[in-house]
């Protein structure tokens, strides 16, 4: 478990949660915060010694129902409240992102693997359980730090002011991933789109489409979980009792924003998922209604290719007759004029149904 202490003006990292909760050295309240950081086999196995820190900074412990959501692998996006702390679980793109080596279909499914992340929020202590390969906290306490010591001057380039604030920093570098992730499922559904609708090709890949549309439907449900989690957050926002203070209050204003700002990058990346999943179903009816207009094509010309050889087949059928007398039959050059009126009579078809564009080989 990794301890880290917030203040308005330092961010540093402790050896291990100190005996009282006082960041500044009061024992009234803090002007900061602590953030407890670990992962979820380290949270399993030091569950004991979290409840009595919290216990011995006067806050309730995390109940066991909650305990055991965030040791799960499985469980989706959700936020609850209870009257001491908030709980958000919130999953974010896994750091072992497949490379081209692996097949299209396993590759797709591997760019979206997940991995939950959870928050209890207390009103001066936040603590996070990450999976055991996330960056997520490394890249925040680097950042953190370098707000702190003045190297940062990008974004807010502010430290967070409380643990809500500094959740809502995490879930927003967490979807930025998920809008990352939208280039690269651009990329791939356009590979696949080309092949669909590939005239010379035979497409017959149809697990890979299948596996596409598992994949975006993975992504729809994912964000939609996110977007309720964050939407029953601020909800309960809004529920907080009134600000005793402006700055409270300007500081519960900001909370909002940074919220909405994170539902809406949710929803960008929910409907980047809604399009290329009506994009592929429309490239999957065009390509079937490319090959029933070619099968048609080709069923349309052999029908001409018979129309011009039937009348010719009737010559050769009357001609072929076992009679003796017959037109033609008895004349040096009745083959030959029986052939020219074979050959004038098929061109002549042709060039009608070519006038007619049943021969006509475009489109």
């Amino acid at each position: 478990m990794r301890c880290f202490q917030l203040t308005p003006d330092t961010f540093r990292e402790l050896d291990a949660p100190p005996e009282a909760l006082a960041v500044s050295g009061e024992t009234t309240a803090p002007a900061g915060f602590f953030w407890l950081s670990c992962s979820r086999e380290h949270f399993e196995a030091e569950l004991p010694q979290l409840q009595a820190s919290l216990q011995r900074w006067g806050l309730p412990s995390i109940l066991e129902l909650h305990a055991l959501d965030l040791v799960s692998e499985q469980l989706p996006a959700h936020f609850e409240s209870t009257s001491w702390y908030d709980l958000m679980v919130f999953r974010r793109l896994t750091s072992n992102a497949p490379g081209d080596a692996l097949p299209p279909s396993d590759a797709l499914q591997a760019a979206i693997d997940t991995s939950p992340v959870g928050f209890v929020v207390y009103e001066a202590v936040l603590v996070t359980v990450h999976p055991h390969d996330c960056r997520v906290r490394d890249f925040f306490a680097e950042r953190l730090l370098a707000y702190a010591e003045g190297r940062e001057q990008r974004g807010s380039a502010r430290l967070p002011a409380s643990p809500s604030e500094l959740m809502l920093r995490m879930l927003n570098h967490m979807v930025d991933g998920y809008l990352d992730l939208r280039r690269e499922l651009a990329r791939r559904f356009a590979e696949l789109h080309k092949q669909l609708l590939d005239p010379r090709s035979r497409f017959d890949d149809w697990p890979l489409v299948l596996a596409s549309r598992e994949a975006l439907g993975r992504v729809e449900e994912t964000c939609e979980d996110q977007r309720s989690a964050v939407q029953e957050w601020i909800d309960a926002l809004d529920e907080w009792p009134d600000a005793e203070s402006n700055q409270i209050r300007r500081e519960r204003e900001l909370l909002r924003v940074r919220a909405r700002d994170v539902l809406e990058h949710i929803e960008r990346v929910l409907a980047h998922a809604r399009r290329l999943d009506l994009a592929t179903d429309s490239a999957v009816q065009m390509h079937f209604s490319a090959l029933s207009h070619r099968t048609n094509r080709i069923m349309q010309t052999l029908t001409v290719l018979t129309a011009i050889f039937l009348p010719l087949n009737l010559i050769t059928g009357i001609f072929g007759m076992n009679f003796d007398k017959l037109p033609l039959i008895h004349l040096a050059d009745g083959f030959w004029f029986a052939l020219g009126l074979m050959l004038l009579l098929g061109a002549g078809l042709a060039v009608y149904f070519w006038r007619k564009r049943y021969l006509d080989t475009r489109g």
